[in-house]
């Protein structure tokens, strides 16, 4: 490390140290202040025009550097958001060294080892080439830029960062102006428009976004290339360590079923013969045979998007929705053959899609791959739950996810329905003997204060804030008090996709802490932490979640990434453990699963293996 390095490093630890002295400590999100600022015109002009940004950047600095100075915020992921917002706007104002204090600062927070090498390093890269000579054409700039990024990416230790820059490479191909704009048009101006203001977090995005259209959309291209380079030049790929740790089960084995819950978007039954609860008391007839409340339960329960009881276990598509069907499920392999650097037909008609899309063709693109996304995410985390388990019985339950970028307006009848049909979903599971829940999916606070404002109503962000906190916790009791009522059953949840604190974001069903609950964060195939997963004291085990392959609707299949795989890895093996031991109780299963998994000499990763588990099992049982 050289003296200038020492020099910004030191720079943006006393930007932290000065906001630790003596201040109101900040735990959780609920606890931080809120923002707002007055706001008319389209929010997209912050984006595309200096004069919008400028007014806006100057409040939103001084709320920035106000809660830095003001509150000892104990988060991380917090403090990195604020930082580096100060960050880029340091690098619009031309402030490099002001930049890069913030920069050492945030890289010195993160525990994560492949995002503290790679965080900030295209700003990095941009002032660098800034820096390197006073250039007569943006052509020779760009030309600075590409030699000083490749440079860097070359420096980097390939095995530590492939996936954060197979990422970066996929972000880099897809990101578009007119992607930038339609998104933000389409998911904040008609709040905007309603409220005449934004709150804090809208502002951050919007000055973000200025700096990324600004000066690093320019850069597409030499960004793409070095990408492209430096993931060429190192194919090989991580080793598996997944297929040496997993256990099958043989069908002739003696076994017990063991009935498993998949809480998601639903499920196509038609994936699963044979690997289904079925309920012996009801019949396929239009009615409710046995009169618990629900219609032709035979293979589970369903709620549609109002909490309401419906039948069917899978959302029913409209006939336009099914034509688009095959379509939007190229997109999402495309996307995440995107992600992966795979060049295959499905990613390469996916850039030729976006690359034409108008900003007014943003919306309807997104919706649909959030439909359809929904669509198949249930069947495909059954599928990984089930896998090589012959005495498995999954049992559905379907929530229904709202697919829209402008979502209804939350209201106190709507959270009571909610937390209503949360009890009677675990009610239902105890009824059924469910041993065994995956929950890969979540909310918080935050996300009710996004859906008030995206709607322009709930009124001041501090007021907006209150309502919400009321709101989610008519949730979050009702989901602790059912699951703590339920301590026969083990609940196994995805940590979340944010690359935050799931505890300080309040999260659930992730946050939520019983004994009976286990919480899952996702490797990869190497067993290594991935750049999206949340963290967290919470965070029990680690499993899966990258490129993880299973079902799809239809009887298709492919790999999908996320903690929602992750869970569902866990949440298999508890199963099968069952299906060898129905009379593990809680404590016992939880207990295998822990024990057998492999705690990181960081401390950061606590990695299932199932064979250990298997291995303890029969130690225990003396088989």
């Amino acid at each position: 490390m050289n003296i200038p390095s020492l020099r910004f490093l030191f720079a943006g630890l006393l930007l932290v140290a000065t906001a630790l002295a003596d201040k109101p400590r900040i735990t959780s999100q609920d606890q931080l202040p809120r923002f707002s600022y007055e706001f008319s015109g389209k929010v997209t002009d912050v984006v595309t025009n200096d004069d919008a940004y400028a007014s806006l950047a100057v409040a939103v600095r001084a709320d920035l550097e106000k809660l830095l100075n003001d509150y000892d915020i104990a988060d991380r992921t917090t403090l990195q958001g604020i930082l580096l917002t100060l960050m880029t706007m340091d690098l619009h104002a031309g402030d490099f060294v002001a930049a890069r204090a913030k920069l050492a600062a945030v890289r010195e927070m993160e525990e994560k080892p492949a995002s503290r090498l790679t965080t900030g390093l295209l700003a990095d890269s941009y002032m660098a080439a800034r820096e390197s000579g006073d250039y007569a054409t943006e052509d020779a700039f760009r030309a600075a830029f590409a030699r000083i990024y490749a440079a860097k990416l070359q420096s980097l230790p390939w095995a530590v960062v492939a996936d954060n820059l197979k990422s970066a490479r996929a972000s880099a191909e897809i990101i578009s102006e007119a992607l930038i704009v339609g998104n933000l048009e389409a998911a904040l101006q008609p709040g905007v428009d309603k409220a005449g203001s934004i709150s804090g977090d809208v502002a951050t995005t919007l000055i973000n976004q200025r700096v990324s259209v600004a000066h690093y959309l320019p850069l597409k291209a030499e960004r793409v290339a070095a990408l492209a380079a430096i993931i060429e030049a190192n194919q090989v790929e991580k080793p598996n360590i997944w297929p040496e740790r997993d256990i099958t089960l043989a069908p002739d084995a003696t076994l017990t079923p063991v009935v498993v819950a998949i809480w998601d978007s639903g499920l196509d039954p038609a994936v699963l013969p044979g690997q289904l609860w079925t309920n012996p008391a009801e019949q396929a007839d239009g009615a409710d045979t046995d009169g618990n409340g629900y219609v032709d339960d035979i293979h589970g329960i369903a709620y549609d998007m109002k909490s309401n009881p419906v039948p069917e276990l899978l959302v029913a598509l409209s006939e336009e929705q099914m034509a688009l069907y095959p379509t939007a499920r190229n997109w999402t392999k495309g996307l995440l053959d995107l992600q992966a650097s795979i060049d295959s037909p499905e990613s390469a008609a996916l850039r030729q899609h976006l690359a034409g899309l108008a900003p007014a063709d943003v919306q309807p693109f997104i919706e649909s791959l959030n439909l359809f996304g929904n669509y198949t995410h249930g069947t495909h985390v059954a599928g990984i739950a089930a896998a090589g388990n012959p005495a498995i019985r999954v049992l559905t339950a379907r929530l229904t996810f709202d697919h829209r970028m402008i979502p209804d307006v939350p209201t106190r009848e709507q959270a009571e329905k909610d937390a209503a049909a949360a009890r009677a979903v675990v009610a239902y599971f105890r009824q059924h003997g469910v041993r065994v829940v995956n929950m890969s999916w979540g909310g918080s606070p935050r996300g009710i204060e996004a859906a008030f404002e995206a709607n322009g109503t709930g009124g001041t962000p501090e007021e907006r804030r209150q309502l919400s906190r009321e709101l989610f916790e008519l949730a979050r009791v009702a989901l602790t008090e059912a699951m703590r009522e339920a301590p026969e059953i083990l609940f196994i949840a995805a940590a979340g996709n944010s690359d935050n604190d799931a505890a300080f974001e309040e999260f659930i069903p992730s946050g939520i802490d019983l004994p009976n609950v286990l919480t899952v964060g996702a490797v990869d195939q190497a067993g290594e932490e991935t750049s999206f997963t949340s963290f967290g004291a919470n965070v029990d085990v680690h499993a899966n979640g990258f490129e993880v392959e299973s079902w799809l609707p239809g009887g298709e299949r492919m790999k999908y990434s996320g903690t929602s795989m992750a869970a569902p890895n866990v949440a298999n093996l508890a199963g099968k453990l069952l299906a060898l031991d129905p009379s593990l109780d809680v404590a016992a299963l939880t207990a295998l699963i822990m024990d057998g998994a492999e705690r990181s000499a960081d401390g950061r990763i606590n990695l299932i293996n199932p064979r250990r588990s298997f291995d303890l099992l029969r130690t225990k049982t003396g088989n």
